[in-house]
């Protein structure tokens, strides 16, 4: 997950969504031979008081329409939720069911922990419904271990009265994108306004400028370091604030609603914040380089190997897919699917800002490098910080960083 922000706005306005469209409600399942209830555990990281009546309700659906089924649900901080299932393997306290980030695949997946759903998934004959990004995601060593929850990506806020008065159009590539972001920055404005944190936080908004580059992990030192000549520059500029490197996403979408900045990088996450902005405002795709790309972000659905009801766990996973389910589920949650044929359904359906994210679902790639990618996005959040406060060149922080995501991925 890449967003920690209160999204109560739009649970108003899905509930009235939701409820227009019908989507309220669940459907039955076929009957069962089982005479005894499987209390299924369920572990998730969604405490935010504005994710209960959503989650509360996603769990009423699946006791309602899956037979002999009850949900035994407990939660932990977004940190802590893939360390505990990893002690499970030693202590024997783990769940049925859990709602993961998809970043948590590559540790997650190079264990032994997770449920082999191949089988499953071939006789249930829908993964052809997904968007490749989530599915990929899912799948490890050529195994499928999950299946996608939601998704979520990133895109090229704009504030269209700065635009209009500096005579400048939304950037669709970087050359447009750093004269915008110089042109745009006045006084205390900044031009652009990203996320440069140390932590996967700040590592899932750089990686898009690696892809754009024609680059990824395993040409770090050539393609790493053009990306990371390109934010340098910006800052040497000053069209980006070297405060960008403490910044949270929440941060940076603060920035732009005191309009501080006239452009920002960000998720659809923060739209139930913005529509309470007092101006105008617009979402476009990420400008490109040598191609476009923009990042994964968002959760997935897994089941644990060792566990004693993973018929009817299964059960549970597909049963949260039905339309009637997930549609709800998702809009109350802010999020968008990673199903294709729900394009058409729900909030996102008639919302142009959520329709823009939608659009660059096809082409967000997920973070999926194995087991040392935890070593690997260190690394390159290290050159990052290196970077932009000027104590490395944008060559020998990528060589640096090149040498330790090789180790760290060669295991792969």
């Amino acid at each position: 997950m890449s967003y920690t922000v209160d999204r109560r706005g739009l649970l108003r306005a899905a509930g009235a969504g939701a409820a227009a469209l019908g989507l309220g409600g669940a459907l039955a399942s076929c009957g069962s031979d089982e005479s005894e209830t499987a209390t299924l555990t369920w572990w998730d990281y969604f405490t935010l008081d504005n994710f209960q009546p959503g989650m509360n309700r996603l769990i009423r659906d699946v006791e309602a329409g899956v037979p002999n089924v009850r949900i035994q649900r407990r939660t932990f901080p977004f940190a802590e939720l893939d360390r505990q299932i990893t002690l499970g393997a030693i202590s024997g306290e783990r769940p049925d069911i859990a709602i993961v980030d998809n970043v948590a695949m590559n540790t997650l997946g190079g264990s032994d922990l997770l449920a082999d759903l191949t089988g499953r998934v071939e006789a249930w004959g829908q993964a052809d419904q997904y968007y490749e990004g989530p599915w990929d995601s899912c799948r490890i060593g050529g195994k499928v271990l999950g299946i996608p929850n939601n998704s979520n990506c990133l895109a090229l806020y704009y504030n269209t009265r700065m635009l209009e008065s500096a005579g400048v159009e939304p950037p669709t590539t970087w050359d447009e994108l750093a004269s915008a972001a110089e042109r745009l920055t006045s006084g205390g404005r900044f031009g652009l306004a990203l996320s440069a944190i140390k932590s996967e936080e700040g590592v899932f908004q750089f990686l898009p400028f690696l892809w754009q580059a024609g680059g990824d992990l395993d040409t770090f030192a050539t393609d790493g370091a053009t990306a990371l000549s390109f934010l340098h520059d910006l800052i040497a500029k000053g069209s980006l604030s070297e405060s960008c490197l403490g910044w949270t996403q929440q941060d940076v979408n603060t920035r732009f609603m005191n309009q501080r900045a006239a452009l920002q990088i960000n998720g659809p996450w923060q739209i139930p914040t913005l529509k309470q902005a007092d101006f105008d405002w617009g979402v476009v795709a990420l400008p490109r380089d040598q191609e476009a790309a923009t990042c994964l972000g968002g959760e997935n659905w897994v089941l644990m190997a060792q566990s004693e009801n993973l018929d009817k766990a299964w059960e549970v996973l597909e049963y949260t897919q039905r339309p009637s389910v997930l549609v709800p589920y998702l809009v109350s949650f802010g999020n968008l699917p990673a199903r294709e044929d729900l394009a058409d359904r729900g909030a996102w359906a008639s919302d142009p800002a959520l329709r823009l994210f939608l659009s660059q679902l096809p082409l967000a790639r997920p973070r999926r490098y194995g087991r040392g990618y935890a070593d690997a996005s260190q690394a390159i959040s290290e050159a990052e910080q290196a970077v932009l406060t000027g104590s490395a060149s944008p060559s020998a922080a990528a060589r640096t960083a090149a040498a330790k995501i090789d180790k760290a991925l060669s295991g792969r």
